[in-house]
């Protein structure tokens, strides 16, 4: 009786384990990536280095140059971009902050952008957990920046967003193929 139950108890186990088996999705093309404010948070909490939360951290894809024309082509001046590549990207600050001199509460927004040839609108909405921009609404942003952009002495295959410390807080700085661009930001 002892070995009937221990077989069936050992049936029912592999075959539940079995029935759990799945193929993992394909790598995305453009990944998603993390960076936070301060730089190497997670490490620096990790070694005991910091105690506090961190200011920020934002979550993008980073979609590849791949050999194409991006801005004014792939990425269309005047218009409504994501500011990455699938999931819209997304921004948290862990305290509140001023960004160009304006006061923005604590919290989870997301990013987009409208990009010129010269500069960029950065705004900062309060819809979450979008996918590209196909959704966007000005009726939930709750901050827009307009900040001028710079030309990469080097192109940058991947997009890439990092905060880098100033006198007077961080900027968050976004650069792909030829064209950088900060947005200010005082903790």
């Amino acid at each position: 009786m002892k070995v009937t139950i221990l077989i069936l108890t050992l049936a029912a186990v592999l075959h539940t384990g079995m029935a759990q088996v799945t193929t993992p999705p394909p790598v995305d093309k453009s990944p998603m990536d993390m960076s936070y404010c301060p730089d190497q948070y997670p490490l620096l909490k990790f070694q005991g280095k910091i105690s506090t939360p961190p200011n920020a951290r934002v979550i993008y894809g980073r979609p590849q140059k791949d050999g194409r024309t991006l801005f004014g082509d792939v990425i269309r001046f005047n218009e409504i971009w994501r500011f990455g590549a699938n999931e819209a990207t997304e921004i948290e600050f862990y305290k509140d902050v001023k960004i160009d001199g304006k006061k923005l509460a604590k919290g989870r927004y997301t990013l987009y952008c409208i990009p010129t040839q010269s500069n960029w609108t950065i705004i900062l909405s309060k819809d979450l957990d979008s996918w590209g921009a196909f959704k966007y609404d000005i009726k939930k942003d709750a901050l827009r920046v307009k900040v001028n952009t710079v030309t990469n002495a080097v192109p940058v295959e991947a997009l890439s967003m990092y905060f880098t410390k100033t006198n007077t807080g961080n900027t968050l700085t976004v650069s792909w193929d030829s064209v950088s661009a900060t947005l200010p930001i005082t903790f």
